[in-house]
């Protein structure tokens, strides 16, 4: 995995590395949930959460 850097440079960024941690979700799913869901953020970490169990 490439390393990440310090600061998030935008929203997306933001979000998704906040989902990939507080959700358990790759960062490929988490990408994939915003572009379904947007960025409502109960939204995405219930889905994400639901995800992860999956596994």
């Amino acid at each position: 995995m490439a390393e990440e850097p310090a600061e998030p440079t935008n929203v997306e960024d933001f979000t998704i590395r906040r989902l990939m941690k507080e959700g358990n979700v790759t960062e490929t799913q988490a990408r994939q949930l915003i572009a379904a869901l947007g960025y409502d953020w109960s939204s995405l970490l219930r889905e994400a959460r639901f995800l992860a169990k999956k596994r």
